[in-house]
């Protein structure tokens, strides 16, 4: 028979699709019906999403709570003991806690499958509005655009301000809706995951219709569909020019690789061994990456300096060195009109609001306790997401194999970015963290044992 939404589970999807977009996408919001009205929009979200895990809330175990993003919370919090702005350090706080619950909730609601249809659907939004946008600005406006609630003009204010460069039809990078190349092309990224995984569980569906043609159609046409936004995704990397992707792209083909080379070799010590080999070479690559970074990044064409980001780290090594083991206090984003942060790194004539790496950026708010502590829950993931796609070779249907990559991929997109922006700490980048990290622990997850690594349903 045909796999069937129900009713609720689509409103749940629906809910859980405006939250994804509305992390994602967050500056749209913020440049075209101001904070104060994304801040509104956060608030409602937020209480209907309380509701929500409220009435969830039987379904909820003790035993299935990741205690290494527990400790991260309680280490933020604590922070605010030692922090030298300890009422904003109380609000990151805040802030962190309810995007767990968030991420929390997701887990409840959504499996792998559910979590891949909501992922398309919010991706591919901000692709479609993205590139809609791109063009009505350089068709009908041809010059910089700024947030609809600001009077700034071309020349009075920085460039990187702008909401869009209006530079579709000039080579330069897009920012689409969320106001930012990085960002948008790091959300193709996600696209080419997604739309990937996708098609070939849509294929798949065939094997679940029913015998008649009218029902078995629908799976081909929806696999069609998802073929095109996978090249509107491909597309759109291609307009972002985004080096960080363009290396993130290769890391998540060679963890696809990796894992299907690992489907072929038998579990036990000739698996271990060929996962120490695997380690040792990818450990080669990065210590070759980093002595040739000037010509691998002069064949991206971004500047050996990563585009100003060594002299930002060099900035906040500095300050992180005098509070080294319990840092300054968290705070997620920085504060700029705070000390320390306060004219603490300028770039472009804009101020920085973070230090354009996570672990940097924990090292410096959390000290060597919260590197320790992150390090834990990353590691954490890591390991449940790596045996997730290695039981995914016994699965009995290739959408299952596919949709058991999904963790790893999307983990691994996560942390290349990690290594240049602070975005796993923020917004969307926390909330698949912490979704990553709750789902994970509801599996099945040892390679030896019939595949079994779907969220488990009460």
């Amino acid at each position: 028979m045909p796999r069937t939404v129900s009713s609720p589970q689509r409103g749940v999807e629906a809910y859980a699709t405006l939250v994804l977009f509305t992390l994602l996408a967050g500056d749209a919001w913020r440049n075209s019906i101001s904070w104060l009205g994304w801040g509104i929009l956060i608030a409602v979200l937020g209480v209907i999403g309380a509701v929500m895990l409220v009435r969830r809330w039987r379904d909820i175990r003790p035993d299935s709570f990741p205690y290494p993003l527990l400790a991260f919370l309680v280490l933020a919090t604590a922070s605010i003991a030692w922090s030298a702005y300890p009422q904003w350090t109380a609000l990151g706080a805040t802030a962190q806690w309810v995007t767990t619950a968030g991420a929390g909730l997701l887990a409840l609601a959504l499996d792998w499958r559910a979590l891949l249809r909501v992922l398309r659907r919010a991706v591919a939004a901000i692709l479609a509005f993205s590139l809609l946008f791109e063009l009505v600005v350089a068709i009908f406006v041809r010059q910089p655009v700024f947030a609809f609630f600001t009077d700034w003009k071309v020349g009075e204010v920085p460039i990187m301000y702008a909401w869009s460069r209006a530079e579709l039809f000039t080579g330069g990078p897009i920012q689409g809706i969320v106001g930012n190349s990085s960002t948008l092309g790091f959300i193709a990224l996600l696209g080419l995951i997604v739309f990937g995984i996708g098609w070939f569980v849509d294929r798949d569906t065939v094997t679940y219709a029913d015998a008649r043609a009218a029902d078995a159609t629908t799976p081909k046409r929806r696999s069609l569909d998802t073929t095109v936004w996978f090249v509107v995704a491909a597309v759109t990397v291609v307009l972002t020019a985004s080096a960080t992707i363009t290396v993130a792209i290769v890391a998540c083909l060679l963890v696809l690789a990796l894992v299907r080379l690992m489907h072929r070799i038998p579990s036990g010590p000739p698996r271990l061994a060929a996962g120490a080999a695997a380690f040792l070479v990818a450990g080669a690559i990065v210590t070759v990456a980093i002595l040739f970074r000037d010509s691998l990044l002069g064949l991206l064409g971004k500047s050996g300096d990563l585009t100003g980001r060594l002299d930002n780290w060099r900035i906040v090594t500095g300050l992180a060195s005098e509070r080294p083991v319990a840092g300054w206090g968290w705070v997620s984003y920085w504060v700029p009109w705070v000390e320390p942060f306060d004219g603490l790194v300028i770039r472009n004539d804009t101020e920085q609001l973070h230090a354009h790496n996570a672990w940097l950026d924990v090292w410096l708010q959390l000290g060597i306790i919260g590197l320790m502590v992150f390090g834990a829950l990353v590691l954490s993931v890591a390991t449940r997401t790596w045996f997730i796609a290695l039981d995914g070779a016994s699965a009995t249907h290739r959408g299952d194999r596919a949709l058991s990559l999904l963790p790893i991929l999307l983990l691994t997109a996560l942390l290349v970015q990690s290594l240049v922006e602070s975005r796993l700490l923020l917004e969307y980048g926390w909330l698949l963290l912490a979704y990553l990290a709750f789902a994970t622990r509801r599996v099945h997850v040892s390679p030896d044992a019939p595949v079994r690594w779907m969220p488990v349903r009460r």
